[in-house]
């Protein structure tokens, strides 16, 4: 029995010893962070403290989340909205080129982001642009009050960018997953298009758009390059706040910025954690 199982038992040990580089990329690169982030938060003058969790409480930090949710938000609803809906149609149409072209275009605009995408809206949308110098030609003035790409409209529109692509390929396996089926079943028993969606549809996907809200409200509440570039210190958001902090532009206080990441990462993980939740509710509903 011993001689058996020797082979099974040296099998497992290999495949640990295979995983070993993967556990030590993460505790390296993901524990102890996190758990030096935490220290220095909770340290002040080498002493345990509360104080930097306070001053982050503080109106121009609490400003500076409220942007940053509210800029969070808006972005996630329009990309689940119009991002479900381009999706729907990549799903439909009978077109194969189409759908793999859009499909591989999504996979690289939403990789697509940081400096350079602020630099080509600077570029395109900036107020001496292409489009804005061609608007202008033709007598619609877009700055300095109808839009400016140095705001926080600004961003949004930068954001969304990414935030759609991203939500398409999010969605596309939820709308693959509705059975014909179920839909012939809904007209056979004389629902219309609208309450098939409604009542059915809807219903089945409610877990993925929930979930991919989530996952593009974190996927925007963590972007730094693209608003410092693109917006610099005029937009207060939470990392721009936590860069100018470490970076001591106007003071040097990193256990400050330290806070502010934690309050951060506490947003961030609650947004993951709901949408693991929800992803294994829409796995359970496709069954």
């Amino acid at each position: 029995m011993r001689n058996a199982n020797s082979p099974k038992r040296i099998t497992t040990w290999l495949a640990w010893l295979g995983l070993a580089p993967f556990f030590l990329f993460g505790i390296a690169f993901e524990i102890i962070p996190v758990l030096t982030l935490a220290r220095s938060s909770l340290t002040a003058q080498d002493a345990l403290t509360l104080s930097n969790f306070e001053r982050a409480l503080s109106p121009m930090f609490v400003e500076s989340f409220r942007n940053s949710i509210q800029l969070s938000a808006a972005t996630a609803f329009l990309g689940v909205v119009f991002g479900t809906l381009v999706a729907h149609a990549i799903v439909t149409t009978r077109n194969q080129f189409v759908r793999d072209a859009i499909t591989a275009l999504a996979d690289v605009t939403t990789n697509f982001g940081g400096a350079p995408l602020a630099f080509a809206f600077i570029v395109i949308l900036g107020s001496t642009g292409v489009v804005t110098l061609i608007l202008q030609a033709l007598g619609v003035k877009l700055y300095p009050t109808t839009f400016r790409i140095y705001s926080i409209q600004g961003l949004m529109v930068a954001y969304l960018y990414f935030q759609l692509p991203l939500m398409i390929l999010l969605v596309i396996p939820s709308l693959l997953g509705l059975r014909r089926e179920w839909r012939e079943a809904a007209i056979n028993l004389g629902a219309s298009p609208t309450q098939y969606w409604l009542r059915v549809a809807l219903p089945i996907l409610a877990p993925s758009l929930l979930g991919g809200f989530l996952l593009l409200f974190a996927n925007a509440f963590g972007a730094y390059a693209t608003a410092w570039t693109l917006t610099g210190p005029d937009v207060n958001l939470v990392t721009v706040q936590i860069a100018a902090l470490v970076r001591g532009e106007v003071q040097l206080d990193p256990a400050l910025a330290d806070a502010l990441a934690m309050l951060s990462l506490l947003v961030m993980t609650i947004c993951v954690a709901g949408y693991q939740w929800l992803g294994g509710r829409a796995r359970k509903g496709a069954r």
